[in-house]
């Protein structure tokens, strides 16, 4: 197993990353016969396409790809290119003109990161569909990951690096479930079991973090709309569920953002979380959600472990370098000024 969404049978995962322009797309394939999903939509600035159709009320009742991409709502070309890549397979809701690809999307703002005239488009979502595996996947900056930056309360000054997380739980009574995660918050990534800032708004002296959930206690001057956030989730699981129950789990699921992003879910913020099922399984819903919400809270902080700096945004693995190559034999109560120090310096 590779505590990856790929564990739960079926998923298959692909990134397609651009390093220059600082964007990319990431595509959660469902194999042939597609996933009952549901969507549970919480910030208040979204950007989807396809969404609509996965409300329990609506006809369709499998999808066959989810795309998650940066470029912002430019972004949303990328689904092109994995419903074009779909249909040449024959995958796809069957008509009696055509078999059309059901494809939800979402994305999110990066374009202030690298270069804002290159974005995801068609060619870029295909090549993403080309690369899937069912085995471990790639995580930090790369995909739709690949621009993704977190803390922004001052904007990208001081901000640190997000990017794309993955993990899974294999729960007693025989189902799988497994979350990935594309962090560009707003807010701070919180380790849920310590409740230590991971990576979040650097204090512009460089003695470590804001703490952004406490600075919304004091005044502050306004926060600009246009630095706009989003943080993705996909929950998979290989236990049966209806598309209302999908939807019931991709809302419990939104638990996992609160314990791992502070604050979430702000009126900057798209964020958004898709459950899909594929498989036979059984097991109660609220044991699916209870679990999808936890895979998910970690993946959101892989995201932010395994991100590496980019274009003069600095990543938590660089810090976590140099203290390790300059205070090997240093007391780990140490630990935390040496950060502070590492941080001062690389935010210059």
């Amino acid at each position: 197993m590779h505590n990856a969404i790929t564990d739960v049978k079926g998923i298959r995962v692909g990134h397609w990353t651009h390093e220059e322009a600082a964007t990319g797309c990431t595509v959660i394939l469902c194999g042939v016969e597609g996933a009952v999903a549901g969507v549970d939509v919480r910030g208040g600035a979204p950007g989807t396409r396809e969404i609509a159709l996965l409300n329990p009320t609506c006809l369709v009742e499998r999808i066959h790809a989810v795309c998650l991409a940066g470029g912002s709502a430019f972004g949303l070309a990328a689904a092109d290119g994995v419903m074009r890549y779909l249909e040449e397979r024959g995958v796809g809701f069957r008509t009696e003109a055509a078999c059309v690809p059901i494809v939800p999307t979402a994305i999110l703002f990066d374009l202030a990161v690298g270069d804002a005239t290159i974005r995801p488009d068609a060619a870029a979502g295909y090549a993403a569909c080309q690369a899937a595996t069912d085995g471990s996947v790639d995580e930090g900056s790369v995909g739709a990951g690949t621009g993704a930056t977190v803390g922004k309360l001052h904007g990208l000054q001081g901000a640190m690096k997000g990017g794309v997380g993955t993990a899974s739980c294999h729960m007693a009574a025989g189902p799988v479930v497994g979350a990935l995660a594309v962090v560009n918050s707003f807010g701070d990534v919180v380790d849920p079991g310590t409740g230590e800032i991971v990576a979040g708004a650097q204090r512009p002296d460089g003695e470590g973090f804001v703490n952004m959930e406490k600075a919304m206690r004091r005044p502050m001057r306004p926060v600009h709309e246009s630095l706009a956030q989003t943080t993705l989730g996909v929950v998979a699981t290989d236990a049966a569920l209806t598309k209302a129950q999908a939807t019931k789990v991709a809302q419990m699921a939104q638990d996992g953002l609160a314990r791992a992003i502070r604050p979430v879910h702000t009126p900057f913020d798209g964020d958004l979380v898709f459950c899909l099922s594929i498989g036979e399984g059984r097991a109660e819903v609220v044991q699916i959600g209870t679990v999808a919400a936890q895979a998910l809270a970690e993946a959101v902080v892989r995201a932010v472990r395994q991100a590496k700096g980019l274009h003069g945004i600095v990543a938590v693995s660089q810090i976590k370098q140099q203290i390790a190559t300059s205070s090997i034999d240093r007391p780990a109560t140490r630990l935390k000024a040496d950060w502070s120090t590492e941080l001062r310096t690389l935010s210059k």
